[in-house]
């Protein structure tokens, strides 16, 4: 691996390593992302990267060890890695649900602030392609350009979505690594015996709600001029999403 490195060549959001360093381009939502980091980092939450700077329009953080992207699936698919990133997980929410800084941050839909009763600061993107991983162990969680307050439960779901997986026996062995077709309920188990879930009987519900809200997000970020969401809705992808939700309703008993 050379010093400097293209980790993703999006067009919208190109992603350069330089040494121990990770730059991206900033967006007006880089200084409340930056007080989420900064926070984490005085907690000692161990797993985000840390802010070492602006320069020339382009934020700087520090880069994290491991692998990531399309190999996170492989890591996920074992069990061990799954019920890894639940605890994971619930450290960030549980060190997070103390943020309370003093001027509200503003994130990327807007919403200021840090959430009200029974909310955190989401992630908003915890998939195993946004996990920095050591074989099973998840060492880092990367992309924090999503996060904004909600239920904790936004964020279970969302990496359950991904991590049970909510797709099809074709999807996940053709293109999530697994072996077979995946136990989905056994997995939803582990994952919330991992973080502390008694119940996990509005999981279905909350994926659903979280593909719509999805939906209405891209659809209107497209329509404020955001290139990433503007592509996204020329590639189609709110039609995509409606889709999946149809198979999700229509596979309900594969989920418990």
């Amino acid at each position: 691996m050379t010093d400097d490195e293209v980790l993703s060549d999006r067009s919208d959001r190109p992603v350069l390593r330089i040494g121990a360093t990770v730059r991206h381009p900033i967006q007006p939502w880089t200084p409340a992302v930056h007080a989420l980091l900064n926070y984490l980092q005085e907690a000692g939450f161990p797993y985000s990267p840390r802010v070492v700077g602006i320069e020339d329009g382009t934020e700087i953080l520090s880069y994290i060890e491991g692998y990531s992207g399309a190999e996170g699936w492989s890591s996920v698919a074992d069990g061990k890695g799954l019920a890894a990133a639940a605890r994971m997980m619930r450290a960030y929410h549980d060190t997070v649900a103390l943020w309370r800084p003093e001027r509200p941050p503003v994130w990327f839909n807007g919403v200021a602030g840090t959430g009200g009763p029974g909310e955190v600061v989401c992630h908003g993107d915890f998939a195993p392609w946004n996990i920095v991983w050591q074989g099973t162990q998840p060492v880092g969680l990367l992309d924090w350009e999503y996060a904004s307050p909600g239920p904790p439960q936004r964020d279970v779901a969302y990496a359950l979505e991904c991590m049970a997986p909510f797709r099809t026996d074709a999807d996940c062995v053709k293109a999530l690594r697994y072996q077979g077709p995946p136990d989905r309920h056994r997995r939803i188990e582990l994952f919330a015996e991992a973080y502390g879930l008694t119940s996990t009987d509005w999981l279905v519900d909350a994926v659903i709600a979280n593909q719509l809200g999805a939906i209405e997000t891209v659809r209107r970020l497209a329509t404020e001029g955001y290139e990433r969401q503007i592509a996204m809705v020329a590639d189609r992808y709110p039609e995509q999403l409606e889709q999946h939700i149809r198979w999700i309703e229509q596979n309900r008993n594969l989920f418990g």
